[in-house]
C-alpha cells in the first residue's frame, strides 16, 4: 500500500503517559496537533509546549459536536485514545462502558467530517480475557469484564463505520505500556513511588510473565500505523517480550536503592488474575518497520526520575 502523508492529527485522550508521548512524536514531525482534553482537566499541563500543538476543550461524549468546534480545520488522522472507567470497579460499570462505545463511534463520524484518512482506536489486551500464549490478531477474545467487552466492540463497530465512510480503520490493542505522566494506580508507578518513600510495596508472588513496553516506543508505534498501518488491520502492542513481574520489581529496586525490601506474596493473585501476557508483533512489524527501541532498564530510570520529580514539587 502507499504510505499516508500525514501533516495534522487530532488526538483524544492526550495528557496519559501514552498520549503525552504520542503527541511529542506527531510534533517532531512537524505534524499540527489538535490535542482533544476534558474541560478543565488539571493534566493539560503535561502537554507539550509547541506552537503546533493546540489544546481543545471537548468532553468524550461531546465529541459529536468536535467538528463544529474546529470549524474550518483538516486533519489526516484521528488518534481515539480516550476512556472513561479503566481500573477498578468502574470497568464492570457497564452503563459507562457502553457509552465509551458510542464516543468511539462518535469519534469516527467527527475524523470523517474533518476530512481524516485513517481512524487509529487504542483497544487493550483486556479484549482477550485470560490467554496462554501469544496474542495476535487472529486469538480469539473472550473479554471478562466490563472493559474489556466495550473495547471489543468498540473496536469492531468502529471498523464497520469507518468502512461505510470510505476512511481507512486500524485498531491498536495495547498491552502494558509505562514511562513519565503514567496514571498512579498502575502498578509500575505505585510501586515506584512506595519505594521512592522508602516503603515496602505489597506484592503477589511476582510469577505473571508480562509484556511491558516504554511509552515512546507505543508512540512511535502509533505514529508508523498511521503512515503505513494496513486498512483494518487489528494490531497486538506491546516489546513482543516477556519477563516474570518479580524481574520487572526487581529491576525498578535496585534502580532505587538495592537494599530496599519487596513484599512478595503479600497480596494473592486475583481470581481472574492474567499469569501471560505477550504481544506477537510480528505484523505490526512487518507492515509498519515498527522496532521497540528502549529496554526496560533505561525507560525506567527516566520514570523513575520523572516520579521523584513529581514527588519533589
Amino acid at each position: 500500500m502507499n504510505h499516508r502523508l500525514i501533516r495534522s492529527a487530532v488526538v483524544t485522550g492526550p495528557t496519559g503517559s501514552v498520549g503525552t508521548a504520542l503527541c511529542q512524536r506527531l510534533l517532531q514531525e512537524g505534524i499540527e496537533v489538535y490535542a482533544v482534553v476534558r474541560p478543565g482537566s488539571p493534566r493539560v499541563s503535561q502537554l507539550p509546549e509547541d506552537r503546533h500543538l493546540h489544546v481543545v476543550a471537548c468532553d468524550a461524549d461531546k465529541l459529536k459536536a468536535l467538528s463544529g468546534e474546529l470549524t474550518g480545520v483538516h486533519a489526516d488522522v484521528f488518534y481515539h485514545l480516550a476512556w472513561a472507567h479503566t481500573a477498578g470497579p468502574g470497568r464492570n460499570d457497564m452503563p459507562s462502558q457502553v457509552q465509551n462505545i458510542q464516543n468511539t463511534l462518535d469519534a469516527v463520524h467527527a475524523a470523517h467530517e474533518m476530512g481524516c484518512k485513517v481512524f487509529i482506536g487504542a483497544g487493550s489486551q483486556a479484549e482477550y480475557g485470560r490467554v496462554e500464549g501469544l496474542l495476535r490478531a487472529d486469538t480469539p477474545a473472550f473479554p471478562e469484564n466490563g472493559y474489556g467487552m466495550a473495547k471489543l466492540c468498540a473496536g469492531q463497530m468502529s471498523r464497520v463505520e469507518c468502512a461505510a465512510l470510505g476512511m481507512d480503520h486500524v485498531w491498536v490493542r495495547i498491552l502494558s505500556v509505562y514511562g513519565p505522566r503514567d496514571g498512579m494506580g498502575s502498578m509500575i508507578s505505585a510501586t515506584i513511588q512506595k519505594l521512592l518513600l522508602g516503603e515496602c510495596p505489597a506484592l503477589t508472588a511476582g510469577g505473571q510473565r508480562w509484556d511491558y513496553l516504554y511509552s515512546a516506543d507505543a508512540a512511535e508505534a502509533l505514529y508508523l500505523c498511521a503512515v503505513k498501518g494496513k486498512n483494518g488491520a487489528v494490531y497486538p502492542l506491546g516489546s513482543g517480550k516477556a519477563r516474570p513481574l518479580r524481574e520487572y520489581v526487581e529491576i525498578m529496586r535496585d534502580a532505587i536503592d538495592p537494599s530496599l525490601k519487596l513484599g512478595f506474596g503479600e497480596i494473592p493473585y486475583a481470581p481472574l488474575q492474567v499469569m501471560h501476557l505477550q504481544a506477537d508483533i510480528t505484523d505490526l512489524e512487518q507492515d509498519t518497520g515498527f522496532r521497540p527501541s528502549v529496554a526496560f532498564e533505561t525507560g525506567i530510570r527516566d520514570t523513575i526520575e520523572w516520579m521523584r520529580c513529581r514527588l519533589h514539587a
